[in-house]
């Protein structure tokens, strides 16, 4: 016997509010009409391969978790600990909605990406879906992700726009030489001042060079780009050019100062 029946749960998504993840909640779609169709399990059929089937004895965080799709894809494939965190309440409640209906022993917290060191460990896989675009400090967030959870794997995904080029970048160049920053396969960022997509959480848009570049400076090395904006990662050694990470004291670098949640 069924201990949520579908007028429940049909009751409590609502209450909810909006939802971004699709997920099917004993029959119940909490966001039959996403228009991502079936987002992100329209998403991660394409790269989902990538990632080990079994995840028996691994631990799993997932950085920005929203209603906690990639969570419970996670702990699908057996992974011994589960941890969600995102700094937004409406989908750390759906998060946890979602998983006592679906049986899953899966924690969320409430945390900011910048305040990673609290948490006091490190993870063998690292799902990085869905956020960079929406932090003010990206890089740093990459950073902190290596330095202080990153044990093995990352999974990583940004909203990408420009060219799908990735250049021949030299190590260095002379001051006087300029051409190369207006090619189309340069790494780029492209700052969003105000909104994109009427989204005002929307600061970033890389292209796909940059995504790359970004996560080999923070120090991963890409083993799989399944799709444009999807990169398996293993932890490596930051460069020593890198610089230092300073990490996130109080209010100033905290989820606060983020234009919205993560997606």
């Amino acid at each position: 016997m069924k201990h949520w029946t579908d007028e429940r749960i049909r009751s409590r998504v609502a209450e909810l509010g909006e939802w971004f993840h699709n997920l099917d909640l004993e029959g119940v779609q909490t966001a039959p009409n996403h228009f991502l169709h079936d987002y992100p399990r329209s998403k991660f059929k394409n790269f989902a391969g990538v990632l080990p089937e079994d995840l028996s004895g691994k631990s799993v965080l997932d950085v920005g978790c929203n209603a906690g799709f990639y969570s419970f894809e996670m702990k699908r494939r057996g992974a011994d600990r589960v941890l969600g965190i995102d700094f937004d309440d409406r989908y750390l409640a759906q998060a946890r909605f979602a998983a006592e209906v679906q049986g899953f022993d899966v924690e969320f917290r409430k945390l900011s990406v910048y305040d990673l060191a609290i948490l006091g460990e490190r993870f063998d896989l690292v799902v990085f879906m869905g956020v960079l675009y929406h932090l003010r400090h990206p890089l740093l967030a990459l950073d902190l992700i290596h330095e202080h959870v990153a044990n093995d794997l990352l999974l990583y995904q940004s909203m990408q726009r420009g060219s799908p080029a990735v250049a021949d970048v030299e190590a260095d160049y002379p001051f006087e030489e300029t051409a190369h920053f207006d090619e189309p396969g340069y790494p780029k960022m492209h700052f969003i001042e105000q909104s994109y997509a009427h989204d005002w959480t929307n600061w970033w848009a890389p292209n796909a060079a940059c995504s790359a570049a970004m996560l080999r400076s923070s120090g991963f090395v890409v083993l799989e780009h399944p799709e444009p904006e999807v990169f398996l990662c293993r932890r490596g050694e930051r460069p020593t050019a890198a610089g230092p990470v300073y990490p996130a004291r109080g209010s100033a670098m905290s989820g606060h100062a983020e234009r919205g949640a993560n997606e």
